[in-house]
């Protein structure tokens, strides 16, 4: 059956047009279609640089190869790795379909990267920098802050301050001068610092957002954010015969179940299991929900504030910030696969714990790389050691990491994206009103009184929320490093503005809308001056 469709033979009275005339639209649209896809054409592309590590060992063993075929713990089958190298190197599906896997598990969507944006620039367009190398001070350094919190799991962030391993925690990392994390003025990682980011407002009172600790409403449906999680003290891949499984991508018998109460989020481990399970963009979506709840007025560039005549709605209006929130997330999501896949191919945390347990066993083979002795003879390892009775980075979940490459990650470009755009819609310099902090047990909540309460502004808890769950999905389950939520968040903020930009463009208001980048310095979308 054909489904070609025809247009309707109007009437002379139906096909004439008024007498003041009409736009022809449609070939204005193509006319403003083809003026963007130009000006971004027209964006040079960078040029894209890896951390030499693939081409460094011969034996891959700092190249992400999960699921594809192993041969011994920490080495890949060279075979099956051509296999997959020259999927990715062709891009072909049918060469996809013929990697050759060591189990039941699946690569997960290396074909994403190859995806085109029509929303903004292309993935090609945009850069993350090359990841630390495998024998350098700083990947050494991400690798003891990971051991570090395997250790720190199940310890309420509010109890850091009081935790003896917090404590030692901190003395080691402030003994690393490669340490990325942020440091009090006398330069000290203190307790209380451990596991924050770097960018504006992280610092600035509880470890947790505000924006996933408040009470908000989905519609009519009143929300509270208690979260499932998993038992604590419940953690995997610490013996050489299941980690060897789960590279192959093969079943280990091993299941994880949720406790039956709902807590608010209060450790490592609950928010590794918020974001095992969730909807990438679910966090940004609750948080603008949340921005409603508490009267964040809009953006000072919205056209629509103190118009006496029109508010917004289609544009720049509450359903243009939920749809432009999903838009930004999906562009992310493609440019951060490209990265991922076709230009860095990290390998996982819990393979840089396989070499410093095949290092530490004078009878176990050696793989091609070799690790800094920062984290060898690390207090963080030897602690891990003592407690779990084994070399390997304890992970959270019985499949370890999800099978795709380290860096950088879904999880913070999607992030980055998500809170550019409510900084572009709402007041960032907002202060939020009566925050909050969770209880030890994450059974109930308190008002936070701390000195800086009155400190935490929506850009601040914006950017705490994006490290929050980015480090939630990668340093406190094991399964990323602090460096693959930093370029991270910083990529998808790029393809955000870019986004905004070509938007910009497709709006009929004439506007001028500011907002501050988690650096701190400022951004402006405006079509003011375009024609």
């Amino acid at each position: 059956m054909s489904t070609t469709m025809t247009a309707p033979v109007l009437s002379n009275l139906e096909s004439h047009e008024p007498e003041h005339g009409v736009d022809n639209r449609v070939e204005e649209s193509l006319e403003l279609r083809t003026k963007i896809a130009n000006r971004d054409a027209h964006v040079p592309a960078p040029r894209q640089v890896d951390n030499g590590d693939e081409r460094r060992y011969a034996d891959k063993c700092a190249t992400y190869t999960k699921g594809v075929k192993q041969a011994a713990i920490g080495k890949v089958d060279l075979a099956a790795y051509k296999s997959f190298k020259k999927a990715l190197e062709s891009g072909k599906p049918e060469d996809f379909n013929q990697v050759i896997l060591g189990g039941t598990r699946t690569l997960n969507g290396p074909q994403g990267a190859l995806a085109y944006q029509l929303e903004c620039l292309d993935n090609s367009q945009f850069v993350s920098p090359p990841a630390p190398a495998l024998a350098s001070e700083a990947y050494a350094t991400e690798l003891v802050e990971l051991y570090w919190a395997s250790l720190l799991r199940d310890v309420a962030f509010t109890d850091y301050s009081s935790n003896s391993t917090a404590a030692m925690a901190s003395t080691e990392l402030s003994s690393l001068p490669a340490y990325a994390g942020p440091k009090n003025g006398a330069g000290k990682v203190t307790p209380d610092l451990l596991f924050r980011g770097q960018f504006r407002g992280e610092t600035v009172g509880p470890y947790l957002s505000q924006f996933l600790l408040k009470d908000t409403t989905f519609g009519a449906l009143p929300l509270t954010q208690r979260y499932a999680t998993y038992p604590a003290k419940k953690d995997f891949m610490l013996d050489p015969v299941s980690f060897q499984q789960v590279q192959n991508g093969q079943p280990t018998g091993q299941s994880l179940l949720p406790q039956p109460i709902p807590l608010f989020l209060h450790d490592g481990r609950g928010l590794g299991a918020y974001t095992r399970v969730d909807v990438l963009y679910e966090a940004y979506f609750i948080a603008y929900l949340v921005l409603n709840s508490i009267g964040t007025p809009l953006n000072p560039g919205n056209p629509y504030i103190g118009n006496r005549t029109q508010n917004g709605f289609a544009t720049f209006g509450q359903p243009d910030i939920a749809s432009v929130l999903v838009n930004a997330a999906s562009a992310a999501l493609k440019a951060v696969w490209y990265q991922k896949w076709n230009v860095h191919l990290r390998h996982r945390p819990e393979s840089g714990g396989a070499i410093v347990y095949l290092s530490l066993d004078p009878t176990l083979p050696k793989v091609d790389g070799r690790l800094s002795n920062t984290v060898l003879h690390s207090k963080a390892v030897q602690t891990c050691m003592s407690v779990n009775n084994s070399a390997l980075l304890s992970q959270a979940f019985p499949e370890g990491s999800p099978t795709h490459p380290a860096y950088p990650t879904g999880h913070g470009a999607v992030a980055g994206a998500c809170i550019t755009v409510l900084k572009f819609f709402f007041d960032g310099n907002f202060v939020v009103p009566q925050p909050k902090v969770p209880s030890n047990d994450g059974m109930s909540m308190a008002d936070y009184t701390g000195s800086d309460a009155g400190n935490l502004t929506v850009n601040g808890e914006l950017n705490k929320l994006a490290t929050n769950v980015s480090f939630g999905h990668g340093i406190h389950p094991g399964i990323h490093w602090r460096s693959d939520t930093e370029s991270s968040i910083q990529l998808g903020e790029a393809v955000a503005l870019s986004l905004l930009e070509d938007l910009a463009d497709t709006y009929n208001e004439k506007f001028s809308v500011s907002l501050q980048k988690v650096d701190g310095s400022i951004a402006t979308i405006s079509n003011q001056f375009r024609t």
